[in-house]
Protein backbone atom coordinates (compact mmCIF):
# COMPACT_ATOMS: atom_id res chain seq x y z
CA UNK A 1 0.00 0.00 0.00
CA UNK A 2 2.30 2.30 -1.06
CA UNK A 3 2.23 5.74 -3.18
CA UNK A 4 2.10 4.85 -6.95
CA UNK A 5 3.52 7.87 -8.98
CA UNK A 6 2.32 6.45 -12.07
CA UNK A 7 -1.27 6.25 -10.71
CA UNK A 8 -0.53 9.10 -9.49
CA UNK A 9 0.00 11.20 -12.84
CA UNK A 10 -2.40 9.22 -14.67
CA UNK A 11 -4.85 10.94 -11.84
CA UNK A 12 -4.03 14.29 -12.85
CA UNK A 13 -4.25 13.79 -16.52
CA UNK A 14 -7.70 12.72 -15.82
CA UNK A 15 -8.41 15.12 -14.00
CA UNK A 16 -7.51 17.96 -16.92
CA UNK A 17 -9.68 15.94 -19.28
CA UNK A 18 -12.53 16.69 -17.01
CA UNK A 19 -11.79 20.47 -16.24
CA UNK A 20 -11.41 20.97 -20.31
CA UNK A 21 -15.00 19.25 -20.50
CA UNK A 22 -15.96 22.24 -18.06
CA UNK A 23 -18.21 24.40 -19.73
CA UNK A 24 -17.37 27.83 -17.48
CA UNK A 25 -20.09 31.00 -17.00
CA UNK A 26 -18.64 33.95 -18.56
CA UNK A 27 -18.26 36.99 -17.06
CA UNK A 28 -21.30 38.63 -17.13
CA UNK A 29 -23.30 35.49 -15.65
CA UNK A 30 -20.68 35.68 -13.04
CA UNK A 31 -21.72 39.51 -11.98
CA UNK A 32 -25.24 38.60 -12.54
CA UNK A 33 -25.25 35.69 -10.48
CA UNK A 34 -23.22 37.48 -7.79
CA UNK A 35 -25.52 40.40 -7.91
CA UNK A 36 -28.24 37.99 -7.13
CA UNK A 37 -26.91 36.39 -4.24
CA UNK A 38 -26.03 39.21 -2.54
CA UNK A 39 -29.39 41.09 -2.80
CA UNK A 40 -30.91 37.71 -1.73
CA UNK A 41 -28.50 37.78 1.31
CA UNK A 42 -29.51 41.65 2.28
CA UNK A 43 -32.87 40.59 1.64
CA UNK A 44 -32.77 38.17 3.85
CA UNK A 45 -30.64 39.66 6.59
CA UNK A 46 -33.24 42.55 6.85
CA UNK A 47 -36.55 39.74 7.06
CA UNK A 48 -34.87 38.13 10.03
CA UNK A 49 -33.87 41.53 11.85
CA UNK A 50 -37.74 42.47 11.77
CA UNK A 51 -38.96 38.72 12.87
CA UNK A 52 -36.00 38.90 15.46
CA UNK A 53 -37.02 42.70 16.85
CA UNK A 54 -40.81 41.95 16.94
CA UNK A 55 -39.97 38.58 19.09
CA UNK A 56 -37.53 40.09 21.08
CA UNK A 57 -40.33 43.28 21.77
CA UNK A 58 -42.97 40.40 22.27
CA UNK A 59 -41.03 38.45 24.37
CA UNK A 60 -40.46 41.85 26.64
CA UNK A 61 -44.34 42.97 26.83
CA UNK A 62 -45.02 39.89 27.90
CA UNK A 63 -42.76 39.30 30.74
CA UNK A 64 -43.16 42.69 31.63
CA UNK A 65 -39.77 44.42 31.20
Amino acid sequence: MGFDIKKFFSYLGDVKQEVNKVTWPSKQEVIITTIVVLALACICAIFFAVVDTIWYRTVRYLIGG
